[in-house]
């Protein structure tokens, strides 16, 4: 009875996408001002949205199946969910290769969700993803260029490599030399994604609903919401160039202090368009190449602080943050002005690239984050709540949310100890991790529903950023912890400071932060330390 039910929930499924898919299709050929886009929309969506519809039907199918009447919490369900999600993860793959474009997209969005969806969905979409990108033939680079600027490339430019020298969900880049010898990077949308992205989207969406509908347990709507958000931004390339204009600016303005060690390329805007961005040609090594940073004379602890500083100061003083730091987006190069650390190693300037996806986080969501920072570094525990709760984690899974944050159990997280939130990368770290993520993934689920989808960005944010820093440190660093707890400290006194309060209130706030600056100052002497010893230990 329970098979023919969910083989009835399957096929109505597909029937109803297949008939929604084809319904308005010879109305839109009819009715549109561009007949050989609108049939080339009307062909390749409803095949999409029957592709999609077999495919969530199968995957719901062997959940429920496959796990029926297995008991909680024994080993053998645990075997089977993990056969199954691997199962899924790889239809899941196959769907978005065959589909292509937005679909790409939403399968980087899984990959960069560590711990927060299963561990054998990220592991699939990160080994894959990001190298199987779409590539444009030179035909359709150039039917953009004749879109958008009038001629093709090689009117434009001096010299146009036809070869993209990468390749991403949207768009692909080309190096070019303009007429006045200039070198530039040129990145060009894909074609498809003009074509066919919001249709693309609005079955996406249709999907996830529905499946949420008929099994209320599977509530991915966040990650639909959030890619209908910002994926008209990203699609935007005008945007991009604003973007990274903005945040160099923010860093000229609001830190100063290091404003000369972040950088982005300048942009060609009379070259530019909303389908085409021209930029700066950078040299530099990818920020996860541990090999050629030591070879341009560059220490990896030294890019590892400059990358936990740069993106401290977005979230909590800035409240513009970029987030898609993942490693081919950030380059490292020697700081131009030459500039060596006490050692005689060259500084680092990181320099930022792929500025589409941001996010504005305002006065209250800052201050809050900051806060919830500063707790989690000084193993606070009222802090971490109050501020937990003031973000919408509710006081029932504030612990699961710092967690989340910091990759830590509860035990850990509240622990005195000055390195407690630091992960040694381990095996051991990694299994209790996952386990961690397995145990309470209901409730990470009804989380992620309840916070606002900036901090969920804020969460993929992290998750790029712990990535980086693994690769640079072999996992993180308590000196990472402690210039996290110092930039939130200072963004949470410049906050309170904007604040009318009477003398008292000032003084109060002056008095909690000496004593502040002191634990932090406490836990710098021990990392020095720590430090010291294992140099002694090497001798």
């Amino acid at each position: 009875m329970v098979v023919r039910s969910l083989w009835r929930s399957r096929a109505k499924l597909a029937v109803a996408a297949t008939a929604l898919g084809m319904g308005g299709a010879a109305a839109t050929i009819a009715t549109s001002d561009d007949p050989a886009t609108a049939l080339k929309v009307c062909t390749t969506v409803p095949l999409r949205l029957v592709r999609d519809s077999v495919t969530a039907a199968s995957v719901v199918f062997d959940y429920e199946y496959s796990l029926w009447g297995l008991p909680e919490g024994s080993n053998e369900r645990a075997k089977v969910k993990h056969e199954v999600h691997l199962r899924s993860a790889r239809k899941l793959q196959e769907l978005c290769f065959r589909n292509g474009g937005i679909y790409i997209k939403l399968g980087q969005h899984i990959g960069q969700l560590e711990y927060l969806v299963p561990q054998e969905y990220v592991h699939t979409m990160r080994e894959s993803m990001l190298n199987r990108c779409p590539v444009s033939s030179y035909d359709q680079v150039c039917e953009v260029f004749k879109k958008e600027l009038g001629e093709t490339p090689d009117k434009i430019f001096n010299e146009f490599d036809p070869k993209p020298i990468a390749s991403a969900s949207l768009a692909q880049v080309h190096v070019a030399h303009t007429h006045d010898g200039q070198k530039v990077a040129v990145k060009v949308q894909h074609t498809h994604m003009t074509d066919t992205a919001a249709a693309d989207q609005a079955t996406v969406e249709f999907i996830v609903n529905t499946l949420h509908w008929l099994f209320p347990s599977f509530d991915y709507r966040w990650l639909v919401a959030e890619i209908r958000e910002s994926l008209p931004k990203e699609l935007d390339f005008l945007i991009e160039a604003k973007n990274s204009v903005k945040c160099l600016e923010n860093f000229q303005k609001l830190s100063p202090h290091i404003a000369d060690y972040v950088y982005a390329p300048k942009v060609h805007w009379s070259l530019s368009t909303s389908k085409l961005l021209t930029m700066e040609f950078m040299d530099g090594a990818q920020v996860n190449d541990v090999i050629t940073i030591r070879r341009l004379g560059i220490q990896p602890n030294d890019v590892a602080r400059l990358v936990s500083q740069t993106f401290a100061e977005m979230m909590f003083k800035h409240g513009f943050v970029h987030c898609d730091p993942h490693a081919a987006n950030l380059l490292v190069r020697p700081l131009p002005s030459g500039k060596s650390n006490i050692f005689g190693k060259k500084k680092p300037q990181l320099i930022l690239l792929d500025h589409g996806l941001y996010k504005e986080l305002d006065f209250s969501t800052r201050f809050n984050y900051a806060s919830l920072w500063r707790a989690l570094v000084f193993a606070d525990a009222n802090g971490i709540k109050e501020s937990s709760v003031k973000l919408g984690a509710g006081e029932d899974l504030y612990v699961l949310f710092a967690g989340i944050l910091t990759m830590r159990p509860w035990n850990r997280v509240i622990d005195p100890a000055v390195d407690h939130l630091v992960i040694k990368g381990t095996d051991s770290d990694r299994s209790e991790l996952q386990m961690y993520a397995s145990q309470y993934f209901p409730q990470i689920s009804e989380l992620l529903r309840r916070l606002p989808r900036v901090i969920l960005l804020m969460l993929k944010t992290n998750d790029c950023l712990r990535a980086v820093n693994n690769s640079l440190l072999q996992g993180s660093s308590l000196e990472t912890f402690l210039i996290i707890g110092k930039v939130s400290s200072e963004a949470v006194v410049e906050a309170k400071m904007m604040q009318k309060k009477s003398l008292l209130r000032w003084l109060n706030i002056w008095l909690e932060e000496v004593i502040l600056g002191a634990r932090l100052l406490a836990m710098q002497m021990a990392l020095w330390l720590l430090q010291v010893r294992k140099a002694l230990t090497w001798t």
